[in-house]
């Protein structure tokens, strides 16, 4: 059997072909904690104890082909919490934390919030988790996505409320002036940046999650704000997570169509992340 420094050389060197070196050794660790549940003071503490991994070469395999590491142990971390993912919804970003901070934050008490695109449910859930006065419905057209949002919703213990909705067709199942908050992470990548992007999520990834058309890079955010208009109460904050080259241009849609306080933030990163505004009242 082979120790616990053995198995991380092992995947580490199968995944240096494809990743930087300490992407690799994370992603490395990762598996091996998880499959071992280990902490990293466990491991740097007894890096020679065996590691009883079963299906060692299967996983290597799956990691060397691109697959990614969330949908290789079916789950990833995201707001402190547990989400379930596989394929056919999107993996949770670190930059989308950022997006259900900045809304837990600053959201009135018990404030009606929808979320639109909800993918895994990782904002409606975390939103819930973290704002529990909050009343969250959260939409998506997969249904795969929202059987697995609704899983993540019974494992953190929230109630949310899911429908299926198209978010390009109006939404008209939901009724006027509903919501106090609206957020979204939508489809933003423009598909001229398909081929840059690393194969784990170019080959892996839901494609109707990620990319839009390169002639209409803001369908999503314009649908979604003529939308918004209708369902947001007065005065209603919507929030979105932007593609980073494109958020002049998403807070100029906004602001035409007649939104006002009109906000840029930038992440962690200093990369222009968030555009948020509201509703006329």
């Amino acid at each position: 059997m082979p120790t616990r420094r053995e198995v991380i050389d092992r995947i580490r060197g199968a995944l240096v072909p494809l990743y930087e070196a300490n992407e690799a050794m994370q992603i490395a660790r990762t598996v091996l904690f998880e499959r071992c549940g280990l902490t990293l003071t466990d491991y740097a503490l007894h890096p020679d104890a065996e590691a009883e991994i079963p299906d060692l070469d299967q996983l290597v395999g799956q990691l060397a082909a691109g697959r990614p590491v969330q949908y290789v142990l079916g789950r990833t971390e995201f707001c402190g919490g547990c989400f379930e993912v596989r394929e056919g919804v999107l993996i949770p970003r670190p930059e989308t934390e950022e997006l259900v901070t900045a809304v837990a934050a600053e959201a009135p008490a018990g404030s009606r919030l929808l979320d639109i695109g909800t993918g895994s449910g990782c904002i409606a859930v975390a939103l819930a988790r973290l704002r529990p006065d909050l009343h969250a419905t959260a939409v998506d057209l997969s249904e795969q996505a929202l059987a697995v949002a609704r899983r993540n919703a019974a494992r953190a213990k929230v109630d949310v409320r899911f429908l299926r909705a198209d978010a390009l067709g109006g939404l008209a199942e939901l009724p006027d002036r509903t919501f106090d908050v609206i957020v979204s992470n939508p489809p933003y990548v423009p598909m001229r940046d398909r081929a840059a992007m690393h194969p784990n999520v170019r080959e892996y990834e839901p494609a109707e999650a990620l990319f839009v058309p390169d002639d209409d890079p803001l369908c999503f955010y314009r649908a979604i704000a003529r939308t918004a208009r209708r369902l947001l109460r007065d005065g209603g904050g919507l929030w979105f997570e932007v593609y980073e080259l494109l958020a002049e241009e998403t807070a100029r849609l906004l602001t035409e169509e007649e939104f006002e306080e009109v906000g840029i933030r930038r992440d962690i990163n200093e990369k222009p992340r968030i555009v948020c505004c509201r509703r006329r009242k």
